[in-house]
């Protein structure tokens, strides 16, 4: 059976949006931790949200690491209740139950990505279905008004720390496994 593992930046106080104020993309640790996970990845599953912005960004890009061609190529499978298929950027639409759509894809690939921590994330890490979260934590803090998309989860989720590598930038890429939930919770 295959492994879903979960990656996300976010800064300090929990922010995934305004990226252009903090987000390093050129980090050298970041970039061999990203190496590492896609190249080791053989699908990709994300939200419509997600889709929507990747879809703009990836086909775009290029570089002389190949990881953008390699993004590209994977399969991807999209969960959405508004998107309609077909769908394009190599991409195939999660029609019915999700959590059943994910343990198929988990019988079919050995290595799954997912990116962004938001409500479907939370619906995997509650369904069992996550081995791993990545979360890459940079060194600043947006502040705001509320309106930023900050890291949630619908009720309390416990992880047990896997690893934890810290770049020159100051960015903490830690590794997590989901701890297994109380029954109170």
């Amino acid at each position: 059976m295959g492994t879903v593992t979960i990656s996300f930046e976010m800064t300090l106080d929990g922010v995934f949006d305004q990226m252009e104020h903090w987000f390093d993309e050129n980090d050298p640790g970041l970039q061999r931790a990203s190496d590492r996970l896609v190249f080791g990845a053989d699908a990709v599953l994300l939200g419509r949200e997600s889709y929507e912005f990747f879809r703009e960004y990836w086909p775009k890009q290029t570089d002389d690491r190949g990881f953008a061609a390699h993004y590209n190529a994977l399969p991807k499978y999209v969960a959405s209740t508004t998107l309609t298929g077909p769908l394009d950027w190599n991409a195939t639409l999660i029609e019915g139950d999700v959590a059943e759509a994910v343990r198929g894809l988990r019988d079919r690939y050995d290595s799954i990505i997912s990116h962004g921590y938001g409500g479907l994330a939370a619906e995997f890490v509650d369904a069992g279905l996550v081995d791993e979260v990545h979360a890459g934590i940079h060194p600043f803090m947006v502040g705001g008004d509320g309106s930023e998309i900050r890291l949630r989860s619908p009720h309390p989720v416990g992880f047990t720390l896997l690893g934890v590598e810290a770049y020159e930038s100051g960015i903490i890429a830690a590794r997590y496994a989901p701890a297994p939930r109380h029954p109170s919770t």
